[in-house]
């Protein structure tokens, strides 16, 4: 699709997936117009729409424009965990499309706008400028730590404990993409998504941030989560922000 490839156009300049490699590599024009080229499609999906379904074959990468999803698996009795929730920035199908077979699922929460490039193509790339592999590394290693903190929230921190960190972990990621302040964002998931990602119920989930309020951790209408006291909150969550070091 020729009209998506040339030239490079403002909504790619300013995607959040290039904020986030900005991070850790630095990407020049020449750099931002090869990604550019390998994309072969702008998506929208709706809310709902499962993108990758467990056991299917999924070749794809898509970098989320706007809009939320999650990954999830669903057990034969029909319960559901979601095993980390995919924001701005995320790619689908990393690591699903690195499987002969997708071990998860993901589907929208909201409407998503994806950019959408073919896995062969992206490894292509890689092998002509090998930064974007280094970068898909990179992303790797912090999706590896991201899932190492779940593995604690589910073993080892309480209710209260887990949703401290979920708000600290979801603001930081937004914050990576230029999506929320310094200080507050709009919490884009429903109680009933937070609780199947960590474990609780919606009421039990209801009371814990209620209590984060009446501590006087956290402001804010009912999506919108404002940090009273974030060193607080990083010691009730024993939280450690993500800092990777950039690419050498």
């Amino acid at each position: 699709m020729d009209v998506l490839r040339s030239p490079i156009p403002d909504i790619w300049r300013s995607h959040p997936f290039l904020a986030r490699l900005n991070h850790f590599i630095e990407l020049n024009e020449s750099d931002i117009d090869s990604l550019w080229r390998l994309i072969e499609t702008e998506r929208v999906v709706k809310k709902r729409t499962d993108l990758v379904v467990d056991g299917y074959v999924y070749r794809k990468l898509c970098f989320i424009k706007e809009g939320f999803a999650t990954r999830y698996k669903l057990l034969r009795n029909g319960k559901r965990q979601i095993i980390n929730v995919l924001l701005p920035g995320d790619v689908i199908g990393l690591p699903g499309g690195f499987l002969e077979k997708a071990n998860y699922s993901v589907i929208a929460v909201t409407d998503l706008t994806l950019h959408i490039c073919p896995i062969d193509a992206y490894v292509q790339l890689c092998y002509k400028r090998p930064k974007f592999g280094l970068a898909l590394s990179w992303l790797a290693v912090q999706e590896a730590i991201t899932n190492a903190e779940h593995i604690i929230n589910a073993g080892r921190r309480t209710p209260t404990e887990r949703l401290a960190n979920f708000l600290l972990e979801t603001h930081s990621r937004l914050v990576m993409v230029n999506l929320a302040a310094k200080s507050s964002f709009n919490l884009p998931f429903s109680q009933e998504i937070i609780g199947d990602a960590l474990g609780l119920s919606v009421p039990h989930l209801n009371r814990m941030m209620q209590q984060l309020r009446s501590e006087k951790l956290i402001a804010g209408a009912e999506r919108v989560v404002e940090f009273i006291d974030a060193g607080a909150m990083q010691t009730l969550a024993h939280y450690q922000p993500q800092a990777l070091v950039p690419i050498p």
